[in-house]
């Protein structure tokens, strides 16, 4: 990946209830670029805060996080890929038919639209989920970082551009995908603040070192007293 601003790295949740609450975030904060609109925001809004930000000027990244058979799976990733959006997610578990599907709709999509079409990339374990759980809630008998790396490695040969991932298992995968695959890390937290929800965390600077391409940042910013000045020190925090 070529060299990116720190400013360029960070990607910021529009974790909002409503088009109105996004806007006046995005326009509290302007020195964010890359903004990601999750399911609350979308089911709520649809395509208008899509709209919103390309007209603002701003990377979008759609997580969604699709998982369907593989019909259901294209018809949503045609969808989506009419939007103009950066970046697009579907969760690995789907299954290698249901991959191959969706990044060739979502290039469908795109193009009928005259849109650049999405890189599309893969959920391999979510952040919430630890060790433990995997193996006695899931059922699944894997290292966890062994499981995300499976999952990132189906991803691949089904043709996505990259994954998501929590930073623990960033090295890992940089290593054994290689530097052309895009990674995703949410699970980013400075030092001060609160690890919330997510169980498997690092600072920006260690995600950064460990192969991290994007860092999704939240809460840290978007519930800070000043969301500008924290945004700028994490962005001092990669130079």
């Amino acid at each position: 990946m070529p060299n990116r601003r720190p400013a360029e790295r960070i990607i910021v949740p529009l974790d909002v209830a409503d088009v109105a609450a996004a806007q006046q975030l995005i326009d509290r904060i302007p020195a964010v670029t890359f903004w990601k609109v999750g399911l609350e925001l979308f089911v709520s809004s649809g395509p208008e805060i899509l709209q919103y930000l390309k007209k603002q000027g701003k990377r979008i990244f759609l997580d969604l996080k699709f998982h369907d058979i593989p019909n259901t799976m294209a018809g949503a990733c045609q969808a989506a890929g009419q939007y103009g959006v950066d970046l697009l997610t579907v969760h690995a578990t789907a299954g290698p038919d249901a991959l191959q599907a969706a990044v060739a709709a979502a290039q469908a999509g795109a193009q009928a639209a005259q849109q650049s079409p999405p890189q599309v990339i893969a959920v391999t374990v979510l952040t919430s989920i630890s060790n433990r759980s995997l193996a006695l809630d899931l059922k699944i008998p894997l290292e966890l970082s062994d499981y995300a790396l499976q999952m990132a490695l189906l991803a691949q040969q089904a043709g996505l551009s990259g994954s998501v991932c929590s930073p623990h298992e960033a090295e890992l995968l940089r290593r054994c995908c290689g530097q052309g695959w895009l990674l995703v890390c949410p699970g980013v937290r400075p030092t001060w603040s609160q690890t919330g929800d997510q169980k498997r965390v690092m600072t920006p600077s260690e995600a950064v070192k460990a192969g991290a391409d994007l860092l999704v940042i939240g809460r840290p910013i978007t519930q800070s007293p000043d969301p500008n000045l924290a945004f700028q020190q994490i962005c001092e925090s990669l130079t």
